[in-house]
């Protein structure tokens, strides 16, 4: 989607982080920009900080998680700005708990929020993008935790790798209707990922014991040692909007991860058993491919 000047973005997480970061980028190209969050507070600040440096929003609070609320929020940026053509699904929450001791909350939290985040997004806003007949652009926000994973990451990497193949799938389906699809993929980004616990909403609390507690505060001292070492957040933005400008699927923020995708790629290829392709699969994984290729020729014109 190249010509950006005087379109309208819709960003979740927007208020912080990588969000806002896109929320500038995106005004800085001409767009009118819609925000939202979950926290009032964290939009009263981005609100204040874009204003200081001249740049007018919109801000929604929406909880992601809430479909209703989604639709809600989609109506109320076409009411103030007219038709969204870039979607930016980039709410995210995260935890780092080993599997034998998380729990069935841990894992409605991070699947609600970040893929249902991710799946109300689509949901909602694809179906107008289609009635506008316009095309338009979604970045959806992985991680390096969607490619890679270790110790401690099972639930947020499940999410994650979830985002990047909705993402892949959907461009497929999209790019004939002219939609791009992205993935942003970003390692260590200095954000405000550390409060993740802050908003956790009470149906995701369980039984709050000694240890559980325990757990969630040492998660959040994780995050705010390492996460202010990060990548700025405003270099991830830039990146993200240039993607989008060249209709660029993947979004990849750090070269330091090379080493860990070959080693995951190269395990995968050499599981492959040792035996002789059946000539009729072949015949149907070659027309796959083709329709895939065939698909992608288009996306040149996006």
């Amino acid at each position: 989607m190249k010509d950006l000047e005087g379109k309208t973005a819709f960003i979740t997480g927007g208020a912080s982080g990588i969000g806002l970061a896109i929320a500038r980028a995106c005004a800085g190209a001409g767009m009118q920009v819609v925000i939202a969050d979950l926290r009032q507070d964290h939009l009263d600040d981005a609100v204040a900080e874009l204003t200081a440096d001249g740049i007018k929003v919109h801000p929604i609070r929406l909880d992601v998680s809430d479909r209703k609320a989604m639709a809600v929020a989609a109506d109320e940026a076409e009411r103030v700005f007219g038709k969204v053509q870039l979607l930016c699904n980039n709410a995210g929450i995260n935890i780092i708990r080993p599997i034998t001791e998380a729990t069935f909350e841990d894992f409605d939290w991070l699947f609600n929020v970040n893929l249902g985040g991710v799946v109300n997004g689509m949901m909602t806003f694809v179906p107008r993008m289609l009635a506008y007949g316009q095309g338009g652009h979604i970045v959806n926000t992985s991680s390096v935790a969607g490619i890679l994973t270790g110790p401690g990451t099972a639930i947020y990497s499940a999410t994650k790798f979830a985002i990047r193949g909705l993402s892949e799938a959907a461009r497929y389906d999209l790019i004939p209707h002219g939609i791009g699809v992205s993935v942003l993929c970003p390692g260590t980004v200095s954000t405000r990922l550390y409060e993740s616990e802050d908003n956790r909403q009470p149906q995701y609390l369980g039984q709050v014991t000694d240890t559980v507690k325990a757990q969630r505060a040492g998660t959040g001292e994780l995050f705010r040692r390492v996460l202010p070492l990060g990548m700025d957040a405003r270099k991830v933005g830039e990146m993200t909007l240039q993607a989008v400008r060249n209709n660029a699927f993947y979004i990849m923020t750090h070269v330091e991860v090379e080493t860990d995708i070959r080693e995951s790629y190269e395990e995968m290829l050499a599981a492959l058993p040792d035996t002789t392709p059946n000539p009729e699969v072949l015949k149907l994984e070659a027309g796959r491919r083709q329709k895939k290729y065939d698909i992608l020729k288009l996306a040149k014109d996006l």
